[in-house]
Parts: structure tokens; sequence; C-alpha cells
């Protein structure tokens, strides 16, 4: 059974997600649970302090579920599975990319934090590129710093496709993330090689 804490956490992600941010303020949290707002105010002094604890989770989340996709031999495999736990796991706390901006003004330790988590993926993506270019499935640099802008387009998709799902669809669902899911593995493919490309066909569309 879970703890208190627990249950305002569950109940203020659905809220944030189905409402949004700016629709939900602490009372409106203790309201759908039927409690007094002292009593949240107990174990959350304010409505950032759940954000925030939100986010954390989110990531705890993530480097969970990526500790086992590491084990994957074939890199194109892993690049999926990468892409789609990053997407899945956004969807399940998609407020904080619907108000990603938002939130990043106000909360100087999550954004602080992000900036150094994006650091931090940027040499596990240069890593997986180096892997490929190692097997001869993705060729060398061209342009100056060329693959460095990749991984920030994968970054800028994968941080916002949910904004334009949720523009351009009247309800988000798995097969929604599984189409945004290819079109952020597309990204990579005019800069594999011939022996990539077909291993790409066969990972992707087998």
């Amino acid at each position: 059974m879970k703890n208190t804490k627990e249950v305002i956490l569950d109940t203020s992600l659905s809220l944030f997600n189905s409402l949004g941010l700016s629709e939900v303020s602490l009372r409106t949290i203790a309201q759908k649970m039927g409690i007094s707002q002292g009593n949240l105010n107990y174990h959350f002094k304010k409505r950032e302090d759940i954000i925030e604890t939100l986010y954390f989770q989110l990531v705890t989340n993530i480097d969970h579920s990526m500790s086992g996709l590491q084990q994957s031999k074939n890199p194109f495999q892993l690049l999926v599975s990468i892409s789609q736990t990053i997407m899945s796991n956004f969807f399940e706390y998609r407020f904080l990319l619907l108000d990603f901006v938002q939130i990043m003004r106000e909360n100087e330790k999550v954004k602080t934090h992000y900036s150094e988590l994006s650091t931090q993926r940027e040499q596990q993506f240069s890593m997986l590129f180096n892997l490929l270019i190692e097997n001869d499935l993705m060729r060398k640099e061209i342009l100056p710093n060329e693959y460095k802008n990749l991984y920030k387009r994968f970054q800028m998709l994968s941080e916002f496709w949910i904004s334009d799902a949720e523009i351009l669809n009247s309800k988000i669902t798995k097969k929604t993330i599984s189409i945004y899911s290819k079109i952020l593995t597309q990204a990579i493919f005019p800069y594999l090689t011939s022996k990539g490309q077909k291993e790409y066909h066969a990972i992707i569309s087998g």
C-alpha cells in the first residue's frame, strides 16, 4: 500500500498531465485526494517541490530503464530501444515537457541538473556514434561538429515531440509514440554507410 507522499505524487502527476501546470495548485491536489491542504503541506511545502520530485523520479526511471539496454549487441537496436524508452517515459511525465520552459525558468535546481544530464546524454550518444563508425555502419564526419549537432537534433526531437503530438492529435496513444520514435530514429539514416543502411532496414523494418 502506498504511503501519503506517494499518493500525493501520483495524484499530482495525473492532474498535471491532464489539466496542465497552470491549472493545478496545492489546493487542487488536496481536493482531489480528499485531504486538507495542511496535510499536503506537511509532505510538500510548495507546488514546486512536487514538480521537482516528479522530475527526479522521471530521471531515475529513465536511468533504470536504460541500464538494461546496454547489453544490446546491435547498435541500431540499441538506438531504437533508447529512443522508445525515453519517449515512453516522457509520455508518462508529459507535463514536464509540455511546460518545459516554465519549469526551467522557475526551478534552478532542475535547470542545473538538466544541463548536466544533457552533457551526460551527449557523451553516451557520442560513444554510440563512434561504435557505428568503427563498425563501418556510419560515415565519418564531414562538417565541423556534425555529430554533435546530430545529437542536438535527437535531443530536440525527443524532448519536444509531445508538444507537436499534443497539438496535432486528439489523443496520444502507444501508436503515436511508435510513429514519433520512427521519426526520431530516421534522423540518423542520411549518415549511414551502405552497410549501415542495410542493417538499419533489417532492424527497423524487421
